[in-house]
């Protein structure tokens, strides 16, 4: 089974614009997610999904294979979408691209044994929730799931509510994502669904329209996506200080 990951990176952002080329040790944000993936065995390819000519500048100076496209894309998964029609595989993994600490377990969890190809089908990393205030947390997005980890349901509120049992816990969605080109080719040729609308979450699209999406747990999943100068810095000493 071939399995590609694609890092979507766009210049533009509210809170840090040029994200993906903020500096950390003596490379760029890009470098050390990449540099991450490139060392998970099953991944076969890894490849940037730009539409900045500055950061595929960058990719081009360290080798990074890129691709441009659109910059009308609203979503992350219409850029994968995007790159599938010329990057063929059997699995596309979908990674932040401002998550420089990445866990790579998880990455690598997110990858099934085999990914059937006749129906659309995709998996979705999460993960238990320890800290009761995260449940709470609207940027926390929590999910539920049947007996055979197939996605329910997926809210900014908690769920499910504890009405006749606490004796439950909560799950959350982590940014790691995969598809099959079933799976991206629907979700570039649909509109969103109503609790998409609702929930303001596009990965609710598939369960809006009855897709298969698998959730695969995994456990103490936390990671520091870089949204803030705050949060760059931090990062910049959590690597200077493991050299990694």
């Amino acid at each position: 089974m071939h399995v590609v990951a694609i890092i979507p990176a766009r210049y533009g952002s509210t809170r840090l614009p040029g994200k993906p080329l903020k500096i950390i040790g003596d490379k760029p944000m890009i470098w050390w997610v990449h540099k991450r993936l490139k060392n998970i065995q099953r991944v076969d390819d890894v490849f940037v999904a730009t539409d900045d000519a500055r950061i595929k500048d960058i990719c081009d100076d360290y080798g990074i294979k890129n691709v441009m496209t659109k910059s009308t894309h609203q979503t992350a998964a219409n850029r994968l979408q995007e790159v599938s029609n010329t990057v063929k595989a059997d699995f596309y993994l979908q990674i932040n691209g401002d998550e420089p600490l990445i866990d790579t377990g998880a990455i690598q969890a997110a990858i099934p044994e085999s990914v059937p190809q006749d129906i659309e089908f995709g998996t979705n990393i999460i993960t238990k929730i320890h800290n009761p205030a995260l449940a709470l947390d609207p940027s926390n997005i929590k999910v539920t799931f049947d007996n055979e980890m197939n996605a329910l349901y997926m809210s900014r509120t908690p769920i499910p509510y504890p009405f006749k049992s606490i004796n439950f816990d909560y799950y959350k969605h982590v940014g790691i994502i995969g598809y099959n080109k079933k799976m991206l080719d629907f979700y570039a040729n649909s509109v969103p669904g109503r609790f998409e609308k609702i929930e303001g979450i596009d990965t609710m699209r598939f369960i809006d329209y009855g897709k298969k999406l698998k959730f695969i747990c995994v456990e103490n999943c936390e990671s520091l996506s870089v949204d803030t100068e705050q949060d760059l810095e931090e990062v910049r000493k959590l690597i200077l200080k493991t050299g990694n």
